[in-house]
């Protein structure tokens, strides 16, 4: 068969391909060419472009569910940032539990409180710090100068006598300090140098009368003591009292007290009161972390120019903006008594138009000075049945790793992009593949007779006797 019938027969075959390459328009392109031909990968790319025009559509989606996907786990960590703020309010060791305690003379005694600890005025009389027992050795020439063989003892508070040597293996001020620090004695030894030469310092490892230990001469080392390990006398609200060193607990439950300095007879007052501070840090906190919630929503429902945002439609974030704007109608009612704090506004915090929320220091700094219980009962309720409870508990329904709003919409949205890559992967091998495939053996064997097509048509002219002279 010549060139010319294969083309016919090629094109009688196929004149408009799948892929909207139609090859007679290409044969009439390459006859009217200088030099016929087709650039075959061009061609084949063209067609499949064209092809996958139904894969556009697919991509789309999965390229809105992925949009949507970020949205909503952007959505689920601010409102998870929001219900731990909750939960912290909520907490009796969290901040609105937590205590501050004011000394009237720091340099005296100071104090701290655990969260819970009741509120109330201590007085507290320091008459005697509590001592550490240390002994010392007579001075010799330096660390390194050697020492007469012999041996002294140390007997521990508990009566136990260990002997230290002197001479061979702790022949120095230095060598001995080493045993005795390995020997784990309950003391702690050092070599201490000043202008009249160097000493041997033994001191307790703890504080107080009950620590006391003593050490013998010998070894030509004489020992004193330098101080007598006693225990601390102090008093609080009247009771007198004794510790074995200066941070004292258990004389205030909740209570650790700082004895700084021994001031017989001197009344220093501590103050245990709620720490205002921390409260309004974490009401302040809870207030930015809602805002940052609600501003994340009402971005989804404000047409920016170019349409709402990815999730305008979706149920959950629909459901989660009116529960939060909800929230904010909350009224605490005390079973029993009255309250001056029975809503958010009533401790400054108010509602703007687009509901967020904003805060007025002056009017919460107030409620947090003059009406402390009154704001704590309002987050936490009288059995945790407050404001925090309430918004958590609506909040784990959106928030629950098992069947929580969020949790499920992503689900969702996670087995639709995985259908919809399924289509484009089987679209791709049962239809582009095979088409890529036959479309490339096409356009190659066209290309191979246009190719061939010049010669044959010279050797028809020359068999009608046509040349070039007779025009």
């Amino acid at each position: 068969m010549s060139s010319l019938s294969a083309l016919n027969s090629l094109l009688s075959g196929s004149s408009s391909s799948s892929s909207g390459i139609n090859l007679t328009e290409i044969l009439q392109a390459a006859l009217g060419a200088s030099s016929p031909g087709i650039d075959v990968n061009t061609a084949v790319s063209a067609a499949i472009t064209a092809a996958e025009a139904p894969e556009q559509t697919w991509l789309s989606q999965e390229s809105l569910i992925q949009s949507q996907t970020s949205a909503l786990n952007s959505l689920q960590s601010g409102v998870s940032t929001l219900d731990s703020d909750l939960l912290s309010l909520n907490n009796l060791m969290g901040p609105l539990s937590a205590n501050t305690v004011a000394s009237s003379n720091s340099g005296i005694v100071t104090g701290s409180a655990v969260s819970g600890t009741a509120a109330g005025n201590h007085v507290v009389v320091v008459n005697s710090l509590a001592s550490t027992a240390s002994w010392a050795s007579g001075t010799v020439a330096s660390a390194s100068t050697p020492l007469a063989a012999g041996s002294f003892t140390i007997t521990g508070a508990d009566g136990t006598v260990t002997t230290i040597s002197t001479g061979t293996g702790t022949g120095t001020l230095n060598d001995v300090a080493s045993t005795i620090n390995a020997d784990n004695l309950g003391v702690t030894a050092s070599v201490v140098t000043d202008a009249n030469g160097a000493r041997l310092a033994i001191v307790s490892n703890t504080s107080g009368s009950a620590a006391n230990f003593s050490v013998g001469s010998g070894g030509g080392l004489s020992f004193g003591q330098i101080v007598s390990g006693s225990n601390a006398s102090f008093s609080v609200d009247g009771l007198s009292l004794s510790s074995a060193g200066n941070t004292v607990t258990g004389a205030v439950p909740g209570m650790t007290l700082n004895l700084l300095s021994a001031s017989p007879g001197t009344q220093i007052s501590l103050t245990v009161a709620p720490d205002t501070t921390q409260a309004s840090t974490a009401i302040n906190q809870l207030v930015t972390d809602y805002n940052a919630v609600i501003s994340g929503l009402n971005s989804q429902f404000q047409d920016s120019g170019s349409g709402q945002g990815v999730l305008a439609t979706d149920p959950t974030v629909r459901n989660l903006q009116s529960e939060l704007l909800g929230a904010l109608s909350y009224t605490y009612s005390p079973v029993s008594g009255t309250t001056s704090i029975p809503n958010l506004s009533s401790m400054g915090v108010s509602v703007n138009k687009d509901g967020t929320l904003s805060v007025d220091s002056a009017t919460l700094n107030n409620a947090l000075q003059n009406h402390y219980s009154d704001v704590q009962n309002f987050f936490q309720g009288t059995a945790f049945n407050g404001f925090a409870a309430s918004l958590d508990q609506q909040l784990t329904g959106f928030l629950s790793p098992a069947d929580g709003a969020f949790t499920v919409d992503l689900q969702s949205l996670s087995s639709q992009y995985s259908t919809l890559q399924s289509d484009v992967t089987n679209f791709q091998n049962n239809v582009i593949a095979p088409l890529q495939q036959q479309l490339q053996a096409k356009y190659s064997q066209a290309e191979i007779l246009l190719q061939q097509l010049p010669t044959e048509m010279k050797q028809i002219d020359q068999e009608l006797g046509y040349n070039n002279s007779n025009g």
